[in-house]
């Protein structure tokens, strides 16, 4: 089969079959930490040879490669790389481009994590960052100089959903000979493909939307075999290596991703719209809306939808978003997005816990913002359960 031609639907339940696969219609786990060589030429090959499926896990595995290789044709990468964890990728992608003396572009609105990694980790290592308005073209060209090594952007940005313009930054990219690095877990390869906008590196947190369970931790590191050849070379040493069995439950949950993807985009975008109208809500954050100040930049930037997860500010701040996530009966109060079952959280009791108040404020963290993950419950459930809890709050 010609994958280039193949919808992602097909794509995640054939891609990783390849000629001379084992004939189990289910993928085989390969729960092994080493394998045998049967002879001392076998050995020095099996240990020389890069990324060696058969070697050694922390070099490769044979469940993490047909992981590694659905990945890649998802996201239209040459090639993958499997992590333990989302920060795992990021952080092994990062400290495998940049070097002492090296400078970083980045958008205002990260993960925590990626902020804590760019303005705590990156200094001890003589690297430092510029902090930019996504939303400002200019201002992200201004930053970068003769030292910059790396664009590091995040779209739709976690959790008020403000968006990087793929395109442009990719050009800017090119026009200053930086790379770019696009983390891609909110917008899915299902919605959007960094890649084919000219982005040079592809990151998920495979722990939320790709594996969908709530099951799993593990993280992706896509682009051109020479730059994931690169990582790779530090990613061995750093150590943030997927366990085989994390990678199966990858696999398995990867096979239902456009399903579940196309399910919470419909649902999430009925949520918004209902609690866009609703007076006890100040803002929704949801770029499907045509209210949301990117909307038109969604609109053709995501062409697979706008995604399963929504943030919104309730009228009454911090009292109102504790009595809120107290009194919902279906979302889970747990941390994490993109799996089966809705969750829902207030940013400002979590953030500033992470990264501070002074830090979450400038991350533009409102006290009554709530973000919500959709999962697969029925939409009409999960109207009604929002405006219980909001008629109660």
């Amino acid at each position: 089969m010609d994958r280039n031609i193949l919808r992602v639907d097909t794509l995640v339940t054939h891609t990783d079959r390849s000629p001379g696969a084992p004939a189990d219609v289910a993928p085989v786990l390969h729960q092994t930490a080493t394998f045998r060589a049967p002879d001392d030429d076998t050995f020095r090959q099996m240990a020389g040879a890069p990324r060696h499926d058969g070697y050694y896990t922390r070099d490769g595995n044979p469940t993490l490669s047909a992981v590694e290789s659905l990945l890649a044709s998802l996201e239209g990468a040459q090639s993958c790389l499997l992590t333990a964890s989302g920060m795992g990728a990021l952080s092994t992608a990062v400290l495998g481009i940049v070097r002492h003396g090296d400078h970083v572009v980045a958008q205002r609105s990260h993960y925590m994590g990626t902020t804590q990694l760019l303005g705590e980790v990156l200094p001890r290592f003589g690297v430092d960052a510029s902090i930019v308005d996504e939303a400002d073209p200019d201002a992200m060209a201004a930053a970068v100089g003769s030292r910059t090594r790396l664009i590091l952007v995040e779209t739709p940005a976690n959790p008020l959903l403000r968006l990087t313009d793929l395109a442009r930054v990719a050009e800017l990219g090119r026009r200053h000979g930086v790379l770019t690095l696009c983390d891609n877990t909110i917008g899915t390869p299902v919605n959007q493909q960094p890649i084919a906008l000219g982005i040079d590196l592809v990151v998920h947190s495979a722990t939320k939307f790709l594996g969908g369970h709530h099951d799993l931790m593990a993280g992706a590191i896509l682009g051109s075999r020479d730059l994931v050849q690169q990582i790779w070379r530090s990613h061995v040493v750093l150590g943030a290596v997927a366990d085989p069995f994390a990678a199966w439950l990858l696999l398995r949950g990867m096979r239902t991703l456009a399903l579940r993807v196309q399910r919470q985009n419909q649902t999430a975008l009925r949520l918004a719209q209902h609690l866009a109208g609703h007076p006890k809500v100040a803002r929704v954050h949801y770029p499907g809306l045509p209210s949301h100040p990117q909307h038109a930049l969604a609109a053709r930037q995501m062409p697979g939808g706008f995604g399963g997860l929504l943030s919104f500010e309730l009228q009454g701040g911090f009292a109102a978003g504790n009595a809120f996530v107290n009194a919902m009966r279906i979302p889970a109060r747990a941390v994490s997005f993109g799996g089966f079952e809705s969750l829902a959280t207030q940013p400002a009791a979590m953030w500033s816990g992470s990264i501070g108040d002074d830090a979450a404020r400038a991350a533009g963290i409102s006290p009554g913002l709530i973000r919500f993950s959709v999962g697969l419950e029925h939409p009409d459930d999960l109207i009604a359960d929002l405006d219980r809890t909001l008629a109660v709050i």
